[in-house]
């Protein structure tokens, strides 16, 4: 079994193992802000990390997390609450980006990402739908790579909108992982192919794009 270690962000983060479950006082060092702005704050009365792309990143789909250290994850389950919003300045093209980043290596240069984008669930247009939620793999397979060589196959639709809480769970085995929204029995997308093969391990982030403020809190992760 892979052990990873246990941390507790002012009851924002709960890691776990099938053996042990502990919290601890926060400590800043736990969390690794990667191109991105980072802040510990409270909404809605509930303590959240609170996450912003740095603006000297233009590219997408790129290392733009917070990294949580102490973690190595390879299979298992990883469990959040995100929440995003529209920045004043958000390009017209922003869509809320939010999700998370799994088996971050060291160097931050390779990792898979399932990310949603809120403004696309309701709408009007289907196309826009059926992009709601998109896997990518960091630094050669991002999503205008795979929606030309593999239309469809890495993208689904789910409702979702802004500044409401949607629940991300992330089960990840070998090769495959699956995306399971706001406690439904069946997943938003499966993945039958990590482009970074089974064998990866690594760091969780939480992740997001151009034009979002994404506030993340309940993160909690479960080692096979």
């Amino acid at each position: 079994m892979r052990r990873i270690t246990a941390v507790i962000v002012s009851c924002f983060l709960l890691i776990s193992t099938n053996l042990f479950s502990q919290r601890l006082k926060f400590d800043r060092n736990e969390l690794e802000p990667v191109n991105v702005s980072m802040s510990l704050e409270t909404l809605g009365g509930s303590k959240v990390v609170k996450v912003v792309k740095d603006t000297a990143v233009k590219e997408f789909d790129e290392a733009t997390f917070t990294k949580v250290n102490g973690t190595d994850f390879k299979d298992g389950t990883i469990e959040v609450k995100v929440l995003s919003r529209l920045l004043e300045d958000a390009p017209e093209f922003a869509r809320g980006f939010i999700g998370i980043a799994f088996r971050i290596n060291e160097e931050n240069s390779k990792f898979e990402c399932i990310y949603i984008r809120p403004t696309n669930g309701r709408a009007d247009e289907q196309v826009r739908r059926n992009h709601s939620i998109q896997y990518y793999a960091y630094p050669d397979f991002k999503f205008d790579r795979l929606r030309k060589e593999s239309p469809e196959e890495y993208e689904s639709y789910a409702d979702m909108g802004l500044n409401e809480w949607i629940k991300m769970k992330i089960v990840v085995k070998g090769n495959q992982a699956k995306l399971f929204l706001n406690d439904n029995k069946q997943p938003s997308l499966i993945v039958n192919d990590l482009k970074h093969g089974e064998n990866t391990a690594g760091a969780i982030g939480l992740w997001v794009d151009i034009g979002t403020e994404g506030f993340f809190k309940d993160l909690k992760i479960q080692a096979n």
